[in-house]
């Protein structure tokens, strides 16, 4: 289960560059109203209606086709882009995790330190520059049940902000 912070469109472009296996991305409904880019998303994506729970319960049957097909799945946990630029790293929502632990895959924490300020959504924003990623070390979840869900989207919470906080004393260096 491939997680990260989502500042960006650009995330989607840099997990596509920085993850060699293959992989299927979980995003909202509403994208594959986009003129072009929707033809193409809602043809390589499972797609989930954030207002339904039949929506919800149907992208857990696509995601475990997928991943009995030997695929990985991507859903950037905030669910979506914060409106306001300040937040660093918004509370995430339950799905990754609960897909995580219902088959017992790791979650792959990573951090995309640059994507906001390099291309963020507020409109003629941003500047040519680097983009920095980690991928953090794995997370298992062997033997977690439901139950153990807040403290698995806790601890990769932390591990995702403790490394963008850390990216940003960088920055002041």
């Amino acid at each position: 289960m491939l997680v990260s912070n989502h500042t960006s469109m650009t995330d989607i472009m840099l997990m596509l560059a920085i993850c060699p296996n293959p992989f299927v991305f979980v995003g909202k409904k509403e994208l594959a109203k986009i003129p072009i880019f929707g033809f193409f998303y809602k043809r390589s994506c499972i797609l989930v209606d954030r207002n339904s729970s039949k929506s919800r319960f149907e992208v857990f049957q696509r995601a475990q086709k997928r991943l009995s097909q030997g695929l990985s799945i991507c859903i950037f946990p905030e669910g979506g882009v914060p409106d306001d630029e300040n937040i660093l790293l918004d509370e995430f929502k339950d799905g990754a995790f609960r897909l995580a632990i219902a088959h017992q895959i790791p979650i792959v924490p990573m951090a995309f330190a640059d994507n906001k300020k390099c291309f963020s959504f507020t409109f003629f924003s941003g500047s040519p520059g680097r983009m920095r990623a980690k991928v953090l070390p794995f997370i298992p979840t062997e033997g977690l049940t439901q139950d153990d869900k807040k403290d698995l989207k806790d601890k990769t919470w932390q591990v995702i902000y403790n490394q963008l906080m850390q990216y940003n004393t960088q920055n002041r260096k």
